[in-house]
């Protein structure tokens, strides 16, 4: 799983299709999920991107 901020979710898409050559899945995080930062900067995350 990749979390992500909305600038960085196409790097984010991008690798999981690179790494496990399938579709990736896009979640957006609500506010009560948690705060969690984006993986590519420090900015809180947004998406969740994952391969399954």
């Amino acid at each position: 799983m990749i979390y992500c901020c909305e600038e960085h979710v196409e790097i984010a898409l991008d690798t999981v299709v690179d790494e496990y050559e399938t579709f990736p899945v896009l979640m957006k995080i609500t506010g009560d999920n948690l705060s969690t930062s984006c993986e590519y900067c420090q900015n809180e995350a947004v998406y969740m991107v994952a391969n399954k």
